[in-house]
């Protein structure tokens, strides 16, 4: 019966508070039900006290699987070759397989088939992001610069041969690159041309 109830909340996911509100129970009886229902398989578990239905996730979207993303790792933003696919710059199709940059750490979380991959940068270095459609993505030419930047410290292969770098505002790509080491710099003009 609960289960049922559950299927109102609107939002994708929702932590055991929205639960206990929703089922006017106490938060404890909310976390034992939620509890519950993870091991039935009838939620998943996102993350710490985020949890989302699990016919739901079955049928999300890639605008809602970023939304999970973003959620997942705070602060985030979607970057590197998911956000090139995001915006039709790459052949490169990443299925279950989101890429984000972080400041905090370094981490991946595996939810059902799909991998959410978070890679740290330096904090002078988040920025250039925006919101869209309640996602945190990089611009087209930071998440370029964000894969040359992380190649350049070995931890990323970017597929240059699958980018159309005609998409890009190349003024845009050296000035975001122009705060960064000259070899992401060099790198940047060797792809883009001067």
């Amino acid at each position: 019966m609960s289960l049922r109830k559950l299927r109102a909340i609107k939002s994708i996911y929702f932590t055991y508070q929205d639960v206990a509100d929703l089922l006017k129970i106490s938060p404890e009886s909310a976390m034992v039900t939620c509890s519950r229902y993870v091991r039935s398989g009838d939620l998943l578990r996102l993350k710490r006290n985020n949890y989302i239905l699990r016919e739901k996730w079955s049928g999300l979207n890639e605008n809602q699987i970023f939304v999970l993303a973003n959620l997942l790792q705070v602060p985030s933003y979607i970057s590197l070759t998911t956000a090139l696919s995001y915006y039709g710059i790459t052949t490169q199709m990443q299925r279950d397989f989101i890429e984000s940059v972080a400041v905090k750490r370094t981490r991946e979380f595996k939810i059902e088939e799909v991998t959410f991959s978070f890679t740290k940068i330096k904090k002078d270095y988040y920025s250039n992001f925006v919101k869209k459609e309640g996602v945190f993505i990089a611009a087209p030419e930071k998440a370029l610069v964000d894969a040359l930047y992380l190649e350049s410290l070995g931890r990323y292969r970017l597929d240059a041969g699958s980018i159309d770098f005609s998409k890009f505002d190349r003024q845009a790509i050296f000035k975001v690159a122009s705060r960064y080491t000259d070899r992401v710099r060099q790198r940047a003009e060797e792809l883009c041309g001067t």
